[in-house]
């Protein structure tokens, strides 16, 4: 496993050096055909114990993506109903729905000269930015029981990633609500200006980000953390810690 993921790394370095991208990803495909999530994990691994950025692993991702896309079903299968990766891919599923929402609003909204034009495509806006807000208990049951025990494992690339973009990410959301709660003591024009910066920046992201998640980082975890008592020991971390008031199951 270990010359496949040095021959792994060095295609994911020279892709990130600006090499041709299709040449490298021809190669790079080649060789994820018979890895696993684990091994691409510690190839990112591999690269940041080497000195690369966290920020620039991120480039990486679109690889494992082209490569990974279709083996969710398999993984939602193996779990049980109440696993704890059961229920952070079906609260990505509702959050992917939050975020179509938000898509369309925006472009109704860029539509609008002002805000007595639809109050209720506003109100819309509100309580939408306000349900993907209110995401948080995802992403701390994430950050604060799932990553850690990958990182203790020492699969800790995927992780930085994972927590950089969680706080990229959390910016914009927090800003959205607030430019909802404010479309009456700006010029309208910049409301809208605003709204769509900040809504197209949540919806490309956070699609990405739950991407990545779904095919890379859970399928990791699934694999590296064999321990079924541990797994039960997190769920009980995880309903400490609550839910959101869209997830699922609990």
């Amino acid at each position: 496993m270990e010359n496949r993921v040095d021959k792994l790394a060095d295609v994911l370095r020279r892709l990130n050096n600006s090499e041709d991208p299709e040449t490298v990803k021809g190669e790079a495909k080649e060789l994820i055909e018979d890895l696993t999530a684990e091994e691409l994990s510690l190839a990112e691994q591999k690269l940041v114990d080497e000195g690369m950025k966290a920020e620039e692993l991120r480039g990486l991702c679109s690889v494992h993506m082209e490569m990974l896309e279709g083996q969710l079903n398999g993984l939602k299968e193996s779990l049980s109903d109440d696993h704890v990766l059961q229920t952070l891919i079906l609260e990505h599923d509702e959050i992917l729905k939050l975020l179509d929402k938000l898509e369309l609003l925006n472009i109704k909204i860029q539509k609008m000269s002002s805000p007595q034009e639809d109050r209720a495509l506003l109100s819309d806006l509100k309580e939408t930015a306000e349900g993907i807000l209110s995401a948080e208990k995802h992403h701390k049951r994430e950050e604060d029981v799932l990553f850690p025990e990958l990182e203790k494992l020492g699969i800790t690339g995927p992780t930085r990633i994972m927590r950089l973009e969680h706080d990229e990410i959390r910016l914009r959301k927090r800003s959205l609500v607030e430019l909802a709660n404010n479309v009456d003591y700006i010029d309208f024009a910049d409301f809208k200006d605003r709204a769509k910066e900040l809504s197209s920046y949540i919806v490309f992201n956070m699609r990405d980000h739950i991407f990545k998640e779904n095919y890379i980082l859970y399928p990791t975890a699934y694999e590296a953390i064999e321990d079924d008592k541990l797994w039960a020991d997190m769920k009980n971390r995880c309903d400490e810690i609550g839910y959101c008031p869209f997830t699922p199951l609990k």
